[in-house]
């Protein structure tokens, strides 16, 4: 069998202090490395940011503020047909020519999405709402009243 003398691991036996680094610190601390963190990634490490981080420097993209960005949160047409019975006896919908008229937003929601069968005439106000969704509405017999919506 070949004996490997050239493999890095060699170097660190024995029980001595340096393990055959020599005697001054060599192979400690951050000089061994070219620096702490990123020392040195628009000089001696160049290469290897453009290798492998080449996204390094730089802005990337645009963030909206996060109090300009709506944040949706949906009830399918479907889940409303289920309900729409139960918020009636409720009060919290009223009939109005024969329609059962929902407001989304006081149910906590500010978009109506397409995903259900709808059996009943509604009439749903909401700030968005799906061409799907508005589809199924209108061909039960109900309307859409989409509200402005401010962005």
């Amino acid at each position: 069998m070949v004996v490997r003398r050239r493999k890095k691991s060699r170097k660190l036996r024995g029980a001595t202090r340096t393990h055959g680094y020599g005697r001054i610190g060599q192979h400690r601390k951050s000089g061994s490395r070219g620096g702490k963190g990123a020392a040195g990634m628009h000089k001696h490490m160049w290469t290897w940011v453009v290798k492998y981080a080449p996204t390094w420097f730089g802005k990337h993209g645009f963030n909206r503020p996060p109090e300009l960005v709506p944040e949706i949160n949906g009830i399918n047409v479907g889940e409303l047909d289920e309900i729409a019975a139960e918020l009636e006896a409720r009060s919290e919908a009223v009939k109005e020519n024969g329609k059962i008229v929902i407001d989304v937003r006081t149910l906590g929601f500010n978009k109506v999405l397409g995903r259900g069968k709808i059996t009943r005439p509604l009439k749903v106000i909401t700030p968005y709402i799906t061409s799907k969704a508005k589809e199924k509405i209108e061909a039960a017999g109900g309307e859409v009243v989409v509200l402005e919506s401010v962005t």
